[in-house]
């Protein structure tokens, strides 16, 4: 894997986590919002990550040393990782918490208000963890970057 792979290998996972913390973020807003345009209570959102395909590429357009290379001794073979991609956000199908309150204008027949199926503790342990994943990626970033001038400060001398 290249210097610029793995940048863009965590720069997609920065992409990726900002969105799941939009989403989130989105949530807890909502967490109370028994009416919506579309009818009824809100619905919690998750968000659903799978790893980017890895981009094709042609063995006999390498440079030396590219896979495939007859003169490149041991070669292992090298996984093709593109990084992270968000196929999309999706209601989540757990039902609306009911709460009974029969003067509420958004209670049913029987007097139960639903409200979302938004949990605000689950909420922020998922922020956390989108957020220390987040910088995660930043610190990839940061190494590679380190990696790739001490690179560069050798080549000089």
């Amino acid at each position: 894997m290249g210097y610029y792979n793995s940048v863009e290998v965590s720069a997609s996972g920065l992409s990726a986590e900002r969105l799941a913390m939009d989403v989130i973020a989105n949530n807890i807003a909502n967490a109370n919002t028994t009416r919506t345009p579309q009818g009824g209570a809100f619905k919690r959102q998750l968000i659903v990550f799978a790893q980017k395909p890895a981009a094709q590429t042609n063995d006999d357009d390498a440079p030396f040393g590219g896979i495939g290379d007859p003169f490149a001794p041991n070669q292992p073979e090298q996984a093709s990782v593109e990084g992270v991609q968000a196929l999309g956000i999706v209601d989540d199908p757990t039902p609306d918490r009911l709460v009974f309150e029969p003067g509420n204008p958004d209670a049913d027949a029987r007097g139960y208000v639903h409200y979302p199926n938004v949990e605000v503790v689950k909420e922020m342990v998922d922020l956390m963890a989108a957020s220390r994943a987040y910088q995660a990626n930043v610190a990839a970033i940061n190494a590679s970057r380190t990696m790739g001038s001490n690179d560069l400060s050798l080549l000089k001398s």
